[in-house]
C-alpha cells in the first residue's frame, strides 16, 4: 500500500481481506470530490476479485474520516448532480451493495460523511475515544432520505433525530449502547480484533452471508433463489458433513460477476 500526503483512497488485499484506507492527512481524512467519485469504482474492482472474502474500511492514522471536504461545497452548490452530497450518496450505496461482509474500523473522528460511510458498512468496530457525529444541521444541508433511513434502521428514530437535529458528537459508550457500533476495543487492540474477526468471516459460508445480507436489507422475494443456490452449491451438505466429522468445512460458493449474485440485485 503506497502512502502519500495527497488525498486519496489506498487499498490492499491480503489473505482474503480487502482494506480500503481513507487518506487525507491535512484535513483529518475528509473526503474530497475526487475521493467520493473514486470509491464506487474501487469497490466494483474489489467485488470482482474472487479472493476477497471481506472488506475493511478505515482511516489513515488516528482518524477515520472527518466528513466531506467543506472547501469543495461552495463551488458545487449550484450543481446538484455533481455535488459532494450526491457523490457521497453514490459512494454510500456502492458500499452498502458490496456483495461480501464489510466492516468499518473506526479511530478518532467519524463525522458527517465519515459516519455516512461507516453506517453503510455491515458492522462497525471502534477504538475507545472515537467520536461520532452527523452534522448537516450545522451547515443547513438536507441529509439524504436514503442515508436518514439507513441511520434510523441502525439506531432507531430517537437516536437518529438526536444526531441529525443537534449535530453533536457522541462517544463510544453511547454509540455502543444505541447500536451505532458493534464493538468497542481498548487503545491498541482494534487492528488485532478486526484481523481476527475477518479471519472468522473468511472461514464461514459466503452463501449464508450473501443471503443474510440481502434479506437484512429488506429483500423478501428471493427465498426460492437462495434455496436453489444452496441445493446447487453443495455447501449445506459440506457444512453438515464437516460438523459430523469434526473438521473445518470447505465451502465453495462465491459471489461475483460470473454467477451474477450481488446484494440487492
Amino acid at each position: 500500500m503506497d502512502r502519500t500526503d495527497q488525498p486519496g483512497l489506498m487499498h490492499t488485499v491480503v489473505d482474503g481481506m480487502a482494506t480500503v484506507v481513507i487518506s487525507n492527512p491535512a484535513k483529518r481524512n475528509a473526503m474530497t470530490e475526487r475521493m467520493w467519485q473514486a470509491l464506487p469504482a474501487l469497490l466494483e474492482r474489489l467485488a470482482a476479485d474472487r479472493t476477497v472474502r471481506a472488506l475493511v474500511l478505515t482511516g489513515a492514522g488516528d482518524t477515520f474520516c472527518a466528513g466531506a471536504d467543506i472547501s469543495s461545497l461552495r463551488s458545487s452548490l449550484q450543481e446538484p448532480d455533481g455535488s459532494p452530497q450526491t457523490l457521497a450518496v453514490r459512494a454510500e450505496e456502492a458500499l452498502a451493495a458490496f456483495p461480501r461482509p464489510t466492516l468499518a474500523a473506526v479511530r478518532g473522528f467519524c463525522v458527517g460523511g465519515g459516519s455516512q460511510l461507516a453506517a453503510a458498512c455491515d458492522l462497525r468496530f471502534a477504538e475507545e475515544g472515537a467520536s461520532f457525529g452527523i452534522t448537516p444541521a450545522k451547515l443547513g444541508i438536507v441529509y439524504p432520505s436514503s442515508s436518514t433511513r439507513r441511520l434510523v434502521d441502525l439506531v432507531g428514530p430517537a437516536t437518529a433525530k438526536f444526531l441529525l437535529f443537534s449535530g453533536e458528537l457522541i462517544g463510544t459508550d453511547r454509540a455502543l449502547r444505541t447500536g451505532l457500533v458493534d464493538e468497542v476495543l481498548p487503545s491498541g487492540e482494534l487492528d488485532k480484533r478486526v484481523d481476527a474477526f475477518v479471519r472468522v468471516l473468511a472461514s464461514r459460508s459466503q452463501l449464508t452471508q450473501a443471503a443474510a445480507k440481502e434479506f437484512a436489507s429488506g429483500r423478501e422475494d428471493r427465498d426460492p433463489y437462495w434455496a436453489d443456490q444452496a441445493r446447487r452449491s453443495g455447501d449445506t451438505a459440506e457444512g453438515v458433513a464437516a460438523f459430523l466429522e469434526r473438521r473445518a468445512p470447505v465451502f465453495t460458493w462465491t459471489t461475483g460477476p460470473v454467477d451474477g449474485t450481488t446484494t440487492g440485485g
